[in-house]
């Protein structure tokens, strides 16, 4: 490797091969994993999360994988923080950090930190608009002006879309709007090469829906319903996600199995679709437009070939 301290970043839609990617090209480099994926931190969500195998696991070393509870919450900017940290560590022990996942703002805040306002995070919106119906602006006003003081001055204790859009933005960075809006960038302190899975769509989707079976086939019902009856409230900012939210209906008695697998396959689909819009967005990646079944080998020689030894 001509660089010592280079943090090789393998991003892409979900189910674009970037756990498959990162396998191959850690079996020709010292490598460990850094998972970047919101939600395979959380315990007992393993199926629907498309989580490596504990064989993968023990092959190569994989951190910020079921560190969590669900029903704890945890921001982008804690993981950026302690996966700098990890990273570190990585680089210590003269091994190379892979950083792999697909949650777009995992990965900002790793990479650049949180200093931009477009944080966003639709599953912490959606439960704060539940909560807003259910409990009305004052206890979210309330809770503003406790966790950002200087915000709350601001704005109309009854702007309703101010009030969840700071709150939105502090519990999925981890840092008030007022604290963003007066900070200086702090990009990570180590060199980063960003690689971009771009399967092209027909193909992505038919193995989206194919994968969506399989996670059926392999138990995802009887998963969710093992969380549920640890006593985790379905409302949980963990489970309003895509294949948990919809099976979490189905056991309900509100949709169909049918239906539900069909919901999910949609949208798993439209989850894809967001994460390339953003993912497109991002300054210096390098793509690699992929079709159907790749030689993983071969790709991950040509990663390093191309970009590693360059």
């Amino acid at each position: 490797m001509t660089a010592k301290r280079t943090a090789l970043v393998i991003l892409g839609p979900t189910g674009s091969g970037k756990t498959a990617l990162s396998e191959a090209i850690a079996g020709k480099i010292p490598a460990e994993v850094v998972s970047a994926d919101s939600r395979q931190i959380y315990r007992f969500m393993d199926i629907g999360t498309a989580k490596p195998t504990e064989t993968l696991q023990r092959k190569i070393p994989h951190h910020f994988i079921d560190i969590l509870n669900p029903g704890q919450n945890y921001s982008a900017g804690e993981y950026a923080r302690a996966a700098r940290g990890v990273i570190e560590q990585i680089f210590q022990r003269k091994k190379f950090p892979l950083v792999v996942g697909g949650s777009g703002l995992y990965i900002r805040a790793l990479l650049e930190g949180f200093f931009k306002e477009d944080v966003k995070d639709p599953a912490i919106r959606a439960e704060l608009e539940r909560r807003l119906e259910r409990e009305g602006i004052e206890p979210l006003y309330a809770e503003l002006q406790r966790v950002d003081p200087a915000a709350a001055e601001k704005i109309h204790p009854r702007n309703t879309r101010r009030v969840i859009r700071f709150l939105e933005v502090y519990y999925a960075s981890g840092t008030p709007m007022s604290q963003i809006q007066k900070a200086s960038p702090d990009p990570a302190p180590f060199t980063v090469l960003k690689i971009g899975l771009a399967p092209e769509r027909k193909t992505l989707y038919a193995r989206l829906n194919r994968r969506v079976e399989e996670m059926f086939e392999q138990g995802l019902v009887a998963e969710v319903r093992g969380i549920l009856e640890r006593g985790y409230s379905p409302e949980l900012n963990a489970l309003n996600s895509v294949g948990y939210k919809e099976v979490i209906a189905c056991l309900r008695g509100e949709i169909d199995l049918f239906t539900c697998k069909e919901l999910v396959k949609r949208n798993t689909r439209r989850y894809a679709k967001r994460q390339m819009t953003w993912f497109r967005g991002e300054e210096n990646v390098h793509w690699i437009e992929t079709g159907g079944e790749e030689d993983l080998s071969a790709l991950a020689e040509r990663v390093m070939v191309e970009w590693l030894d360059g």
